[in-house]
C-alpha cells in the first residue's frame, strides 16, 4: 500500500482486522510457570503440622493484611439493593480525604475455631502492626480459648510485612513469644502461592460480600461492618480500630538479630 502511495484510514484498519478475528485483547494470566518439586511436600508438612497443633489443642493462625480501603463517600464494589433509579451517590472521582484518609484492616484468622480478629489501623501497615493484631487477637480472643497451650503456629505467605526476610517481623515476634511464655511457630508458602493462605477466602471474602455496594463514610463504618460479618457456617469476627502510631522505615541491628531465639524447623526454614 505504500509502495503505490495509496492512504488508508485507521477505522479502515479495525474494519478488516476484524474481518480476519482479531481484536483488541488485554493480557492474560494464565501462564503459571513450573511448579518446583518441593511445593507439594511443603504444603503437605505445614497442613500435617497444623492438624498437629489442633489435636493438641494450640491455635493455628492465618494472617493478612486487606487491601487499603478510602474513608469517605466513595464508590464500594458490589452491588445492593435500593429503589429502581435511585443508587447510593458517592463522589465522582476517588481521591482520598486528607482529613479521613485511608485505613488497613489486618486479619487473624483462627482455622480451627472458625473465628476472626481485625484490627483497623489509620497509620501505617507495618511488621510492628500486625504483630499487635495477634497480640490484640490472643488478649480478647486467644487466651479464653486455648487456657494450656503453650504454642501457636501461623502459616501464611510470604508477602508483605510477615515475610521470611523482614526483619522487625522477627522481632517483634519474639517479643510476642516472650510476653505470652509460647512458643510462635511460623511457616511460609512457596514463593507466588498467597491465594493458598486461608483468611483470603474463609474471612475476607466474606467481609468484602457484607459491606457490598456500601461506602465506608466513616473508620466506625468499616469496623462496625467487618464485625456484622457472618456465615452460614457460623464465623465469627470481632474488630476494632487500633490508634496506635506505627512507625515506617525502623532498623534492626545486626546485636537484635543475634539475639533472637530462632531455630529452623525440620522441613526447610520456618522463619
Amino acid at each position: 500500500m505504500t509502495a503505490k502511495q495509496d492512504k488508508i484510514s485507521q477505522r479502515t484498519v479495525c474494519s478488516l482486522l476484524s474481518k480476519l478475528d482479531y481484536s483488541l485483547q488485554a493480557n492474560k494470566k494464565t501462564k503459571e510457570g513450573a511448579n518446583h518439586p518441593d511445593w507439594d511436600v511443603q504444603f503437605e508438612y505445614i497442613n500435617n503440622k497444623v492438624k498437629s497443633f489442633q489435636k493438641d489443642h494450640c491455635p493455628t493462625l492465618s494472617v493478612d493484611t486487606k487491601k487499603k480501603e478510602n474513608i469517605g463517600n466513595y464508590k464500594n464494589n458490589g452491588k445492593e439493593y435500593c429503589k429502581k433509579g435511585c443508587p447510593v451517590e458517592v463522589e465522582g472521582h476517588d481521591f482520598p480525604d486528607e482529613k479521613l484518609g485511608k485505613v488497613s484492616p489486618y486479619g487473624v484468622y483462627d482455622i480451627g475455631k472458625n473465628e476472626g480478629w481485625v484490627s483497623v489501623e489509620i497509620s501505617h501497615d507495618t511488621a510492628e502492626f500486625a504483630v499487635n493484631t495477634i497480640r490484640s487477637w490472643w488478649y480478647k480472643m486467644g487466651k479464653a480459648l486455648y487456657t494450656e497451650a503453650d504454642k501457636i503456629r501461623i502459616p501464611g505467605d510470604c508477602g508483605g510485612s510477615k515475610g521470611y526476610r523482614t526483619q522487625l517481623w522477627k522481632v517483634e515476634l519474639q517479643k510476642l513469644a516472650n510476653e505470652l511464655n509460647k512458643v510462635i511457630y511460623v511457616c511460609h508458602f512457596p514463593p507466588g502461592t498467597s491465594k493458598w493462605n486461608k483468611i483470603e477466602h474463609r474471612m475476607f471474602s466474606y467481609i468484602s460480600q457484607n459491606w457490598r455496594g456500601q461506602p465506608l463514610i466513616t473508620r466506625e463504618t468499616v469496623v462496625n461492618l467487618i464485625g456484622n460479618t457472618k456465615t452460614k457456617t457460623g464465623l465469627k469476627i470481632l474488630a476494632r480500630l487500633d490508634e496506635n502510631t506505627y512507625r515506617q522505615g525502623i532498623k534492626v541491628s545486626d546485636e537484635e538479630m543475634a539475639r533472637l531465639n530462632i531455630e529452623k524447623e525440620e522441613f526447610h526454614a520456618a522463619i
